[in-house]
């Protein structure tokens, strides 16, 4: 089966891995330190913090933003589940905006209908590889005295309007699974642009714990103090994970080369077909695209994903409506909330995209979805 997503792991990534195996670290250690400054000279030079993955990177983010009972985050339902999920377990309440019918991203005008004084964050997400319009969205959070995050899962190694992923919302959070644009086996990044938000973000993230003295509300104790003032977890990424990350930063500039040569191959083949809507690139936007989300018109999605599969191309939907799921549904929301979400979703299919896929592959993906679509 030819899979849609591929992680792309060299002899140099293995040769980084096993160093730190030699090593004194294997945990949280100087690889984590040279990771975190690397992944913040990517992001326009904020302060990055690293951790266990891009769920615990959303968590650490609403958490250092302070979100609780009392807030709202607008969201869009057009992503994974964790985007709302990790506010609803600090007991946000989720506002769904919908997307964009071209693009799939959060629309602002959507947002702005959306938006409350009990409104805390805009939650968007750059969906397939692309940023959604901060540009738009951060006017919208500074006049209600919102913040904004960028779920940057997708596009980490992208840029818009000039400007790196990691310098357009108020904080941002990166994914390293293995699938996405670059990997440290499990892993994720929260980028603050506030320094006291980075550090809330890192004390969470490290149990809680304070490590300057001149913070402690416990003075009489020796060096080798430390105390809890707010309760953390810990999400911290080791050193095993971050070796791997920095071989891979090396040759994330390939591997956008080559999933934009990949894209552009799609597009081509794809372009005017009957039955078919290729993806649309928002201006301004220098996207690294990581999936490739090909609409199948006419209500066919369904069986182009099972003959795509049966013919051994592992094709994937992203995403189901984040509200269809039970533990929103069972609060309340309803189908035909986000009408535009909820179309781009029965027609979205993710053809395979990775930097190690080969032309014949492509050709292969070409020629077998066009073969069904004609049929």
């Amino acid at each position: 089966m030819l899979p849609y997503g591929r992680q792309s792991i060299s002899e140099e990534d293995i040769e980084a891995v096993t160093a730190v195996l030699r090593g004194d670290w294997l945990t949280t250690g100087p690889a984590v330190t040279a990771f975190e400054n690397a992944i913040s000279e990517l992001s326009g030079g904020h302060r990055a913090v690293s951790c266990t993955s891009g769920t615990a990177a959303l968590h650490i983010a609403y958490a250092a933003l302070g979100v609780g009972p009392a807030d709202e985050v607008v969201t869009t339902p057009m992503t994974f589940v964790a985007t709302a999920s990790c506010a609803a377990m600090l007991g946000a309440k989720i506002v769904f905006a919908d997307v964009d019918y071209d693009t799939g991203l959060i629309d602002p005008a959507a947002v702005e209908a959306s938006l409350s004084d009990r409104s805390r964050v805009i939650s968007a997400v750059d969906y397939a590889g692309q940023s959604a319009d901060y540009s738009a969205l951060q006017p919208l959070a500074d006049a209600v005295g919102a913040k904004t995050l960028a779920d940057a899962a997708h596009s980490v190694g992208g840029s818009a309007d000039g400007r790196p992923i990691g310098d357009l919302a108020d904080v941002t959070t990166m994914s390293f699974f293995p699938t996405k644009n670059l990997t440290t086996g499990e892993g994720g990044a929260v980028v603050c642009k506030d320094p006291a938000i980075a550090q809330r973000a890192h004390e969470f993230h490290f149990i809680g714990l304070v490590r300057d003295p001149s913070r402690f509300e416990i003075a009489d104790e020796g060096p080798w103090h430390q105390e809890v003032h707010e309760y953390g977890v810990n999400y911290r990424l080791t050193d095993l994970g971050a070796a791997l990350g920095l071989s891979q930063l090396r040759r994330l500039a390939e591997f956008k080369r080559r999933r934009t040569e990949i894209t552009a191959r799609y597009n081509a083949a794809f372009a005017d077909t009957d039955g078919l809507r290729t993806p649309v690139q928002r201006a301004g936007v220098d996207p690294m695209w990581h999936l490739y989300p090909i609409r199948i018109l006419g209500g066919r999605r369904r069986e182009i994903f099972e003959a795509m599969r049966a013919a051994g191309i592992g094709v994937q939907v992203n995403y189901i409506p984040v509200y269809w799921h039970p533990v929103f549904a069972h609060q309340g929301y309803k189908r035909g909330l986000c009408p535009n979400a909820e179309q781009f979703y029965a027609e979205e299919l993710s053809l395979p995209l990775f930097p190690d896929l080969t032309d014949s592959d492509v050709d292969r993906v070409i020629e077998t979805l066009l073969t069904l679509v004609g049929q």
